[in-house]
């Protein structure tokens, strides 16, 4: 019999810890299973980085059609690219249609997660002991981009002015006619770069490597068009499809043939010049890379932003910050109001949100101490019966994450059905199975874009392993998860001899 949710030491069947997409995903098929379970969410909210990127412009670069669960179609997009209002108003209303928001416990900030080996159950902390809750199982869906990542740079912490990442926009700083910097130039910062270049007095744009950027197809959905896709499905099934074949198709030049991807650089650079006839910024802007090696960013309006009398595009590297501004490696000392950092999260070098413990005392921290790998990027060694969602190597720079989601929660869930039918066991990935595993998966990275291409990105860690993406198409790693396998895990209750397979 599964144990009533309570959030005062009773076991549970599951605990999710996050609140985004794939929480809220694993959190309606869970009460779609009849298990018992809690999401924990550290804030007041459920939304994930649709929650907390609330700077101006923030938007997806994946089309709305295919953004959104194939079991939760929403036929009224506005947009054919979704913003990220809606898409945060999406999400809450999947969690009202679905009926789960009374499984989420918002502002519980968990500081601990350990397996006891006596008990086969998770002991989850939260506020470093105020709330204790068990689960035979846990589900790790914090996200691999939920932590912002400042600049390494000297002297940050003495800037006088506003200063912040576009994850935790401050709405109260005022940039209105203010002299403004913004540090980066990826995808956080095309968006927001042409709304700041409309009210700000003079706006810096401090460029390390510029990036690929391609026309987006955005425009506005017609009432007409919602209403025929409310009243017939088969449209928006038809243009999902559509869509995930034109995306899937880069999967063949990023991971099979990249010497494509030079034909496609020579119609870029024709979008490039296009829009930025000034031939000194030009040469700023164009990359040095093969298109694919960092990821690919959809914009209409950066370039042009670039172009406009108060904006100025700085390529010198900062040398340092100061109380004023910031000084860059001509000596050149630019004076600012405000400093925005558009520099990304913590991904490839991430380790685990907060302290995670499995068998023996091991620290997940220290298992990834050379780089986060996981077997099908879902579960590891050591750790028995924790599933973690959008793990290593299942981050994509083609597709959506959405599909990916959905394909590693059928398997989550179907190991979730197999330990009910075990109440005194549990289950861990073999040690071998998953050094397999992830040495063929190092093999296939080795010989796409993202290694080959002549670039440094957020998807290599310091060792040069990419420990972020998955390289290949979406419907193989779907296929590699359609069930779970068993026959590669190690079955074990509390009582067991010492294992032979470590």
């Amino acid at each position: 019999m599964h144990a009533d949710i309570d959030t005062t030491g009773k076991l549970l069947d599951v605990i999710v810890v996050g609140a985004g997409f794939s929480g809220l995903c694993m959190a309606i098929k869970l009460k779609q299973a009849g298990l018992s379970y809690c999401v924990l969410e550290q804030a007041a909210s459920l939304g994930g980085t649709w929650r907390d990127n609330r700077y101006p412009g923030a938007a997806c670069d994946v089309p709305s059609n295919l953004y959104c669960f194939s079991f939760a179609p929403k036929p009224d997009w506005s947009r054919s690219y979704p913003r990220q209002e809606e898409i945060e108003a999406y999400m809450n209303q999947c969690a009202d249609d679905f009926a789960v928001r009374d499984r989420f416990r918002f502002s519980r900030s968990v500081t601990l997660a350990r397996f006891d080996e006596d008990k086969m159950a998770w002991r989850v902390e939260v506020g470093f002991g105020a709330e204790v809750h068990f689960a035979r199982s846990l589900i790790l869906a914090t996200g691999g981009l939920s932590r912002p990542q400042m600049p390494a740079i000297e002297g940050l912490d003495a800037f006088e002015g506003a200063l912040f990442h576009t994850a935790r926009w401050n709405h109260e700083a005022p940039l209105a006619g203010r002299r403004v910097a913004v540090i980066g130039t990826g995808a956080s910062a095309i968006q927001v770069v042409p709304e700041l270049a409309k009210i700000a007095g003079h706006l810096a744009v401090f460029q390390r490597t510029p990036p690929w950027i391609i026309f987006k197809p955005d425009f506005a959905v017609s009432p007409a068009r919602q209403k025929a896709r409310a009243g017939q499905p088969w449209r928006q099934r038809i243009n999902r499809a559509f869509t995930y074949a034109w995306h899937e198709s880069w999967a063949v030049g990023f991971t099979r043939l990249p010497w494509l991807l030079k034909g496609v650089q020579k119609i870029v650079k024709l979008y490039l010049a296009w829009q930025v006839p000034d031939r000194t910024l030009r040469r700023k802007l164009r990359p040095s890379y093969v298109i694919g090696c960092k990821r690919v960013l959809l914009s209409n309006d950066y370039y042009p932003a670039l172009a406009r009398p108060n904006v100025s595009l700085v390529t010198d590297a900062i040398v340092r910050i100061g109380k004023k501004g910031i000084v860059t490696a001509d000596g050149v000392e630019h004076q600012f109001d405000a400093i925005i950092a558009c520099t990304g999260f913590q991904a490839a070098e991430a380790g685990a949100p907060f302290p995670v413990f499995g068998s023996d005392g091991r620290g997940l921290d220290d298992t990834w101490r050379d780089g986060a790998n996981a077997y099908l990027g879902t579960t590891v060694n050591g750790f028995p019966n924790l599933f973690i969602m959008t793990g290593p190597n299942t981050a994509l720079g083609h597709n959506s994450m959405i599909y990916m989601i959905e394909a590693q929660s059928r398997y989550v869930m179907d190991a979730l059905r197999q330990l009910s039918q075990r109440p005194a066991q549990a289950l861990d990935v073999k040690a071998q199975v998953q050094v397999r595993y992830n040495h063929g998966l190092q093999e296939r990275l080795a010989k796409t874009v993202w290694q080959t291409g002549g670039c440094s990105s957020w998807y290599r860690a310091k060792s040069g392993l990419n420990t972020t993406l998955w390289p290949d198409f979406t419907f193989v790693f779907r296929s590699r998860l359609r069930r779970f396998d068993d026959e590669n895990y190690r079955w074990f209750s509390a009582a067991r001899e010492p294992d032979q397979e470590q």
